[in-house]
Formats: structure tokens, C-alpha cells, sequence
């Protein structure tokens, strides 16, 4: 979720319970340094990223393939 660009911390937050300064640490435990450095410098400033910066005028995008996702668990179309 957090490699996603559309995918907020506070939503991360919501179904793992991870802060963003927790979803960072793992990311760069997790990740190969190349591609940490990457993922930072694509996510840092973004405001996709946080929802307090978002701003939507017409809901927010969603993929037509896209499922549900309620309480950590995919639930079926």
C-alpha cells in the first residue's frame, strides 16, 4: 500500500495501525536501498499521500478492477 501513490498514510494507519514515520522505517528495512531512495524522493512532498492535502472535485479515482477493501480484508464484488 505504501509503494502506491494514491494510497494515503492515514489509511495505512487505519488498517495496520502503522504511522507514517513506522510505514517509512519498513520500507527502508524491506526495500533494496536503490529502490527505497527511489520510493522517498516520488513520495516526499506529494499530496496525494496525505490526506489533509488532498483534494478531490469529483470523488477520488478508483480502477474498474479495483475490489473492496473493508478492515484489512479484500471482500468479494
Amino acid at each position: 500500500m505504501a509503494w502506491e501513490d494514491r494510497t494515503t498514510f492515514e489509511a495505512i494507519q487505519l488498517q495496520f495501525g502503522l504511522k507514517e514515520q513506522e510505514v517509512i522505517e519498513l520500507m527502508r528495512t524491506e526495500m533494496k536501498a536503490s529502490s527505497f531512495r527511489m520510493w522517498r524522493e516520488r513520495v516526499q512532498g506529494r499530496k496525494t499521500k496525505h490526506e489533509k492535502l488532498r483534494i478531490f472535485n469529483e470523488g477520488r479515482f478508483k480502477c474498474s478492477r479495483q475490489r473492496q477493501i473493508n478492515n484489512n480484508k479484500i471482500s468479494k464484488r
